[in-house]
C-alpha cells in the first residue's frame, strides 16, 4: 500500500495533489493565525470601534471587488505562478501588520494581504478542481478543505498555547503568519499544469474578463453570500470580544472547535455535493446560516452565541465549494478561473457595501440587527439553490465543449482499432 501510495504520488495528480494539500494547509495556518488574534488586535493595541471593525472590513473587500481587473491584468499567467504570487502578497500583508499603531497605518497592509487573500480565493479551487473530473470535483474540494482546516487547527492550537504561557504576542504572531503564507507559495509554485486529471503540455488559456448569462445564478449566489458572510466576519467575533469580554485563549478555544468539526466533515460534505447536487445541499447549508444568524441576533447569551458562531464556521466552506462545482458542471474550462474571478468580485461588491452600511447602523441600533439583515440574505441565497438545475443549465460554450470532446475520443477510439 506504501509503495502504490508512493508510486501515485510520483504522477501528475499525485505530485499535484501533494503540492496543493501543502500550499493549502500552510495557507490554512496563515490565515487562521492571523484571524484568531486580528480582532483582539484591533481591540487591545489600536483602540479600534465598533464601526471602525466595519470601515476596515470595508477596505480589506477594496481588493475582492477589484479581483476581476487583476486577474485580467495577469490573465496570461498560468495559475500556479499567479497563485504563488498572491501568496507571496498574503506573506508581505500578514507580516507587517504588528508595526501598525493606528486605524490608517494597518490599512495598507490589509489591501496587500487582502489582494493575496482574495486571489488565493479564486485560483485555489480552480486548481483542485483541474486534478479530476467534473463528477468527484466536490470530493477532491472537501479533502482540501479538511487539510485548510488542518492547518487552521494547528494554527488555533498554536496561538493558544503561544499566548498562554506568553511564548507569543500579536507582532510575533503576524510574522508567523507571513512565513507560512510564503512556503504556500513555493509549494504551489511548481503545480502542474492539468485538466480533468490528465497533464498538459502547457497551462490552459484563460480569457481576460469573463461575464456571461449562463452563469447568472452563480453571480447570484456570490452576490448573496458576500453580503451574508460580510456580515458576519465583520462583526462575529467583535460581538464576542466587544460584548461578551472574550479574550484570546478563549476566541482561540471557540475557533479550535468549529474547525476540529470541520476538518472531520469537510471531506464527507464534499461527497455528498457529488453525490446529492448543489441544490440540496446549498439549500440546507442556507437553512443552517439562518438558524445560525437569528441565534446570535436575538440571544443574549454567551452559550448560544458561541453555539451559533461555531455551527455558522462549520457551514461556510461549503457553499463555495458548492458554488464553484456548479459553474464547473455549467461552464467550459476556459472560463473557470476568470469566472470564478468575476464571482468573487460581485460577492464583494455587496462585502464593500454592507459592512458600511451595517458599521453604520450598529452606532444606533447595536449589533443586533446587521445579524437579521445577514438572515435576509441567507433566506434570498435559499430561494436561488431552489432554481438550480446543472443538467439544464449549461453553457453553449460547455455544450460545444462536449461535443469537442466525445468526438476525439470517438476518433480516438477509432484509430485504436484500425491501428489493429
Amino acid at each position: 500500500m506504501e509503495q502504490g501510495l508512493m508510486a501515485w504520488l510520483r504522477t501528475p495528480v499525485g505530485r499535484g495533489f501533494a503540492l496543493a494539500t501543502i500550499a493549502t494547509a500552510a495557507a490554512g495556518f496563515a490565515m487562521s493565525a492571523n484571524q484568531n488574534v486580528v480582532a483582539n488586535f484591533f481591540e487591545d493595541d489600536l483602540g479600534l470601534t465598533g464601526s471602525q471593525f466595519g470601515y476596515i472590513t470595508a477596505i480589506r473587500e477594496i481588493p475582492g471587488f477589484l479581483l476581476i481587473f487583476l486577474t485580467a491584468l495577469f490573465y496570461r499567467l498560468s495559475l500556479p505562478r499567479l497563485t504563488a504570487g498572491a501568496l507571496v502578497l498574503l506573506a508581505v500583508g500578514y507580516s507587517f501588520f504588528g508595526t501598525a499603531s493606528g486605524f490608517w497605518g494597518v490599512a495598507p497592509w490589509v489591501v496587500i494581504s487582502s489582494m493575496g487573500y482574495h486571489t488565493w480565493l479564486q485560483t485555489q479551487p480552480a486548481l483542485g478542481m483541474s486534478l479530476t473530473v467534473e463528477s468527484r470535483s466536490g470530493g477532491v474540494l472537501g479533502r482540501l478543505a479538511a487539510f485548510n482546516s488542518a492547518g487552521t487547527l494547528l494554527a488555533m492550537l498554536v496561538v493558544l498555547v503561544g499566548f498562554h504561557f506568553g511564548w507569543l504576542g500579536y507582532s510575533s504572531t503576524f510574522v508567523l503568519s507571513g512565513v507560512c503564507a510564503l512556503i504556500a507559495a513555493v509549494a504551489i509554485y511548481n503545480f502542474p499544469h492539468l485538466h480533468d486529471g490528465e497533464l498538459r503540455a502547457e497551462a490552459a488559456r484563460r480569457e481576460p474578463i469573463v461575464l456571461r448569462r449562463e452563469y447568472k445564478y452563480y453571480y447570484l449566489l456570490s452576490l448573496l453570500d458576500g453580503g451574508r458572510q460580510q456580515i458576519f466576519f465583520s462583526f462575529g467575533l467583535w460581538v464576542l470580544v466587544h460584548h461578551f469580554n472574550l479574550q484570546v485563549p478563549a476566541i482561540s478555544a471557540i475557533l479550535l472547535a468549529a474547525t476540529t468539526l470541520g476538518m472531520l466533515s469537510s471531506s464527507w460534505v464534499g461527497r455528498m455535493v457529488d453525490k446529492h447536487g448543489e441544490r440540496q445541499m446549498l439549500a440546507v447549508v442556507n437553512v443552517a446560516y439562518v438558524v445560525a444568524l437569528a441565534g446570535y441576533g436575538l440571544i443574549d447569551n454567551v452559550v448560544v452565541a458561541v453555539l451559533c458562531y461555531v455551527t455558522y464556521t462549520l457551514m461556510f466552506p461549503l457553499s463555495a465549494i458548492g458554488a464553484a462545482t456548479y459553474l464547473r458542471k455549467v461552464a467550459p474550462a476556459a472560463d473557470m478561473a476568470p469566472s470564478l474571478a468575476m464571482g468573487l468580485t460581485m460577492q464583494h461588491a455587496a462585502a464593500v457595501v454592507v459592512p458600511l452600511a451595517t458599521g453604520y447602523v450598529l452606532n444606533y441600533v447595536g449589533y443586533r440587527v446587521p445579524f437579521l439583515v445577514a438572515c435576509v440574505f441567507a433566506s434570498l441565497t435559499f430561494a436561488v439553490t431552489r432554481r438550480l438545475s446543472p443538467e439544464t443549465q449549461k453553457s453553449e460554450r460547455r455544450l460545444r465543449e462536449e461535443a469537442e470532446t466525445a468526438r476525439l475520443a470517438e476518433s480516438a477510439a477509432v484509430q485504436s482499432v484500425t491501428g489493429r
